[in-house]
């Protein structure tokens, strides 16, 4: 049956919200199918406002690739501001997708991308505003399946409640693999209901189904086990690795915005993973192991992707871009291709290490020459060492050193306060190497107008990484620690007009610590919130610490646990987990053993990077099946004719 479209009865009150251009659809590339000529339909959110959502490489590469099957239609949704929110409700105007203005709820799936945890608020309001009940066991077969993937659904424990399946890792290929279940459950006559499909994708053992499996908890709060409660269940769900980039060339039609957003730019990801063992870092320790794009790949892309879109600056993304075994000949190929042109490129936050000017000539050839990015993370070496940063002070010198000798006025720096065995001395070094940075630019440029901006951010312990265990520094003690750091910074006139320093405060970091590593409990806490009011809790001007910290102490007063066992509590190795039965391929000991090593008395153990080194048994190569797959190719991005 055919589904109308919801926009007649929504344009007349566009006028009255801001920038109703948001919600209008028809952007360059986007796609718009007839409901009755396919089986399976996909509604796609990015859990943000469209400015941060429309440009998420995530949801744009599934929005692609589901759209090129026939039998498959795909739209987008993402969250709408509180002003739309109070005149879609005044208007019994439900959660809609951007595409055909179809109402959410129509969907046979529903999928959510979370790379963030501080927009599972905004999951609820979309849920609610769908007319979809908020919690998994009150479904009918009438209501989409509602699917969670992204970084944060590696523990999706804490949603458990309001999710009906969650997905981890790559999403290429796991969508239209649920596709086809759906398509031949259908097809069948939907034998069973809404139990049966979730049943099938269950079985599967590449689609986690919270309802499927029993938390039991012990007398002081610890989980005791997670054990499935049907037959046919596996005990654990596995992450999904598309091994060959090469072969999923996406966006191929990139999206075009309408309104301003975050990242105006055409993206291409070089590569996938990160081995480089940084003990923080979530995003490096699930997405292993490494897997390049070919540099014929990239430059077929680049070239493609422009004509599609128009856009004037390509992005080429990674963990660590400049990794990439052929970096060194795309940035060259590229530049030879693109100079004359109004066509730039741009490299995110690059690693001391791996930067060298000639890289960075290249990405500045046709006249950008903005300011440069590094994260040497920690302050002072004892701390790099710690997180297994191998970046020394000598080389962040030396690196920016050749910076400014070369032109640049500007770098940044991006540290955390936080880390497990940090003291105030590790983060008032902080201050130290800022200054050493100014003193060194201000000698190689032989000029005064040199600037460096030091940014902080609050270090959260994530699932699936070596800190998984540690204690959370508690929002008082990293306060206390930044306002140190920023009066050494402002002491010293010499450079304090030199030196910008921006920082979070430590509140947000204590919430998103609370939904990174909690368990099923946390759902009320959630649910509370957004009942309160939450909205848009990554965004500084909505987010509300009190509202937090007071429906945690509700949601959680009849529970032996509370706020700072969630958070500031060191776990110990024999504790179970809340995603321990979640495999994201790496060894669980192999983890411990390296949170270990970090704590060393005489210094912490640092671990290469195993790209170019013996393997390290992490696990993810022998138990997923998978392998690092790394130039060089020996190719080179020409023939592309010059632009």
């Amino acid at each position: 049956m055919t589904v109308e479209s919801l926009f007649p009865r929504l344009e007349a009150l566009l006028p009255g919200v801001q920038k109703p251009i948001q919600y209008v659809g028809g952007e360059l590339n986007s796609v718009s199918k007839e409901w009755d000529a396919v089986s399976v339909r996909w509604a796609l959110m990015y859990p943000d406002a469209y400015e941060v959502g429309l440009p998420n490489q995530g949801v744009q590469i599934l929005y692609e690739v589901l759209n090129e099957r026939d039998h498959i239609l795909a739209e987008r949704t993402y969250s709408v501001w509180p002003d739309m929110e109070q005149v879609m409700r005044d208007n019994a105007i439900p959660q809609f997708t951007l595409d055909s203005h179809r109402p959410v709820r129509a969907f046979d799936v529903f999928g959510l991308s979370f790379s963030t945890e501080l927009g599972y608020t905004n999951m609820l309001t979309a849920l609610d505003l769908a007319g979809i009940p908020l919690h998994a066991v009150d479904r009918t077969d009438e209501d989409p399946i509602v699917l969670a993937g992204g970084h944060a659904a590696f523990n999706p424990e804490p949603i458990a409640d309001f999710v009906d399946a969650a997905v981890m890792g790559d999403g290429e290929e796991i969508v239209l693999a649920i596709s086809e279940v759906i398509r031949e459950w259908k097809d069948e006559g939907r034998p069973g209901g809404r139990d049966e499909v979730l049943l099938r994708l269950a079985k599967s053992g590449g689609v986690y189904i919270p309802k499927f499996f029993t938390v039991d908890y012990l007398p002081d709060g610890r989980i005791q086990r997670v054990t499935p409660n049907r037959p046919g269940v596996p005990f654990r769900t596995a992450k999904h690795t598309v091994m060959d980039l090469d072969a999923w060339p996406y966006p191929k039609k990139p999206l075009v915005p309408l309104a301003e957003t975050v990242h105006e730019r055409f993206s291409v990801e070089i590569f996938r993973g990160c081995t480089r063992g940084c003990r923080f870092c979530q995003a490096g320790m699930i997405t292993r192991p490494v897997r390049e794009r070919s540099i014929t790949t990239i430059g077929a892309m680049v070239e493609n992707g422009l004509k599609q879109s128009g856009f004037e600056e390509v992005g080429l993304l990674s963990l660590s871009s400049a990794d990439h075994s052929e970096i060194a000949d795309v940035a060259k190929g590229l530049g030879d291709q693109y100079e004359g042109s109004n066509v730039s490129l741009s490299l995110p936050s690059t690693r001391v290490d791996a930067f060298n000017i000639t890289l960075a000539n290249e990405f500045s050839r046709n006249g950008r020459r903005s300011g440069l990015t590094f994260a040497p993370e920690g302050g002072s070496d004892r701390m790099r060492k710690v997180i297994n940063k191998m970046v020394t002070e000598e080389d962040l010198i030396r690196t920016v050193a050749a910076a400014y000798s070369h032109g640049w006025r500007q770098v940044k720096l991006y540290f955390m306060c936080g880390l497990p065995t940090e003291t105030d001395e590790d983060v008032l070094a902080i201050a130290d190497l800022a200054k050493k940075v100014i003193a060194t630019g201000r000698e190689a440029s032989g000029r005064r107008d040199i600037r460096c901006t030091v940014s902080i951010g609050g270090f959260v312990p994530k699932p699936h990484t070596p800190f998984q265990w540690a204690a959370q520094l508690g929002s008082e003690e990293t306060d206390a620690r930044l306002a140190k750091l920023s009066a050494a910074i402002r002491s010293d006139k010499n450079y304090a007009k030199a030196i910008g320093f921006r920082y979070h405060d430590g509140k947000p970091g204590i919430v998103e610590g609370l939904l990174s590593r909690g368990d099923r409990r946390i759902g009320r806490v959630i649910e509370a919130v957004w009942r309160d009011g939450g909205r848009f809790d990554g965004w500084s001007e909505h987010f509300s610490y009190d509202r937090w910290i007071e429906s945690t102490e509700k949601a959680l007063a009849d529970e032996p646990v509370d706020l700072a066992w969630y958070t500031t509590r060191e776990r110990e190795y024999a504790e179970v987990l809340p995603w321990d039965h979640l495999d994201s391929g790496l060894d669980r000991d192999w983890l411990w053993e390296d949170w270990q090593d970090s704590l060393e008395e005489d210094g912490a153990i640092e671990v290469e990077d195993c790209r170019w080194t013996p393997c390290f048994d992490c696990g993810v190569c022998p138990q997923m099946g998978t392998e690092i797959q790394i130039g060089p190719t020996g190719k080179k991005l020409l023939p592309l004719s010059v632009v």
